[in-house]
């Protein structure tokens, strides 16, 4: 019981972070773009709130990546490492189902 609530709330923060690096992602392409105008303060609230959420994980990636010019591929590649994790808790979890350690 104890552990069915564990591994929800791993997967669960897995996958709310998965969605944070998207939003964040496709804000700042919107932004670079001009489509939103960051001088809206809603708007630049939003912004910031998922660049201070994404950018702990985004920027180890992005200072081992090479540089590509103006294409940042740190967030797919932080994506790739969300979904190996969320992979991985799954297997961990029925492991232990199959290995009779928690019913």
């Amino acid at each position: 019981m104890i552990l069915d609530a564990l591994f929800f709330l791993v997967m669960t923060g897995l996958s709310l972070y998965f969605w944070a690096v998207i939003i964040a992602a496709v804000m700042s392409m919107l932004t670079g773009f001009g489509v939103l105008d960051t001088r809206n303060r809603v708007v630049w609230t939003i912004g910031d709130f998922f660049y201070r959420v994404t950018e702990p994980a985004l920027r180890p990636v992005r200072e081992r990546l090479p540089n590509l010019g103006g294409i940042d591929l740190s967030p797919l590649v932080v994506l790739l490492l969300i979904q190996a994790a969320m992979l991985l808790v799954g297997a961990i979890q029925g492991y232990m189902i199959r290995g009779g350690l928690y019913f």
